[in-house]
């Protein structure tokens, strides 16, 4: 059995798989022609496969994604080749949680807006003079100061996309007191953290509605490419925070400008972007109830021996003619 690692990997992941399957014959391909050369007799293929390798492969049964997203790794004929197709999905469910829940955290607590105040050497809690002044009236007195933050109890979460990172980011939610749904493409089986059903696309803009923070963790296919247009934007309270920790490409950001300008949406918090990284002049930038971070939700120094030991299974798995570990519907890519 031969399988063919290109990229080509350092000598300790190397190591690593040649552990899982001694008896493997292993090429760890340092360029395209290398690749190509040693893809003919190929069983198995681990990293970024392209046309040409593909079709230079005669006996090519399974192919492992260095990735978990697709998008940029899909084509036709991948996709009607015979071949298994895995990836390194469920590596990231608790690290990008926690990322959600510190966007949920400063828009509840205007940490965002302090942050800014700070930088300019501002002392003024969110609602100005009043808030001090009603403050000031005694206990038990709302004031302007209580209606700038949300009480999480009180909040609803919305998850479009309930898998792995979107059960994660529901269960850590629900630890929060938050009241948590979500919708999938494939509901069924899936619960939410108080033991009620996950709900289908069909139920997209009844989520919207019904959210204080709504969150995108879907991945990039054709069926969700540039979705959160102007119209499903609509359908969100204008209360409401956007977090997209998913993919860029599954908001439309002009769409999204235009509603915080108008003042449809109470904020919003950006991992990920149509085009990355986000160009410096991009109106994004300066609005002040908008954060952003440069595609790092999923960064953590757990993740690299999560993904080598993700590959190492597989490997092993195929080796021994066991079912292999995070399938892909190469028609959906997911």
């Amino acid at each position: 059995m031969r399988i063919v690692i290109h990229p080509a990997v350092e000598a300790v992941r190397l190591a690593a798989l040649e552990a899982a399957s001694p008896e493997t014959e292993w090429v760890n391909a340092e360029d395209a022609a290398a690749a190509r050369a040693a893809v003919a007799d190929a069983d198995g293929f681990i990293g970024k496969i392209t046309p040409e390798l593909l079709e230079h492969a005669t006996r090519l049964r399974w192919v492992q994604a260095f990735t978990a997203s697709l998008e940029h790794y899909m084509f036709p004929e991948l996709v009607t080749h015979p071949c298994t197709l895995t990836n390194v999905r469920g590596l990231f469910g608790d690290v990008i949680a926690d990322q959600v829940m510190g966007y949920v955290l400063c828009f509840a607590r205007n940490l965002h807006t302090y942050v800014r105040r700070q930088l300019e050497h501002h002392y003024e809690p969110v609602g100005g003079e009043a808030a001090r002044v009603s403050h000031a009236t005694g206990p038990g007195t709302v004031n302007a100061m209580d209606r700038g933050t949300i009480y999480l109890p009180d909040a609803t979460l919305g998850v479009f996309g309930y898998g792995a990172i979107g059960s994660e980011i529901g269960r850590r939610a629900a630890a929060f007191g938050m009241t948590v749904r979500g919708v999938d493409r494939f509901p069924d089986g899936k619960t939410l953290p108080d033991g009620s059903a996950v709900e289908g696309l069909e139920r997209l803009t009844d989520l919207l509605a019904a959210s204080d923070f709504v969150v995108i963790a879907a991945p990039h296919t054709p069926e969700t490419a540039r979705l959160f247009d102007a119209s499903l934007l609509a359908h969100i309270r204008s209360t409401a925070y956007l977090i997209n920790i998913g993919r860029g490409a599954i908001v439309v950001l002009d769409d999204l400008v235009a509603a915080l300008r108008a003042g449809r949406l109470a904020g919003a918090a950006l991992d990920v972007y149509e085009v990355e990284p986000l160009p410096a002049t991009h109106p994004l930038w300066d609005f002040p109830n908008v954060i952003l971070t440069p595609h790092t939700a999923g960064y953590s120094p757990v993740i690299a021996g999560r993904h080598l030991a993700t590959i190492v299974e597989n490997v092993r798995r195929f080796t021994k003619g066991e079912p292999l570990i995070n399938v892909v519907n190469k028609s959906l890519w997911f």
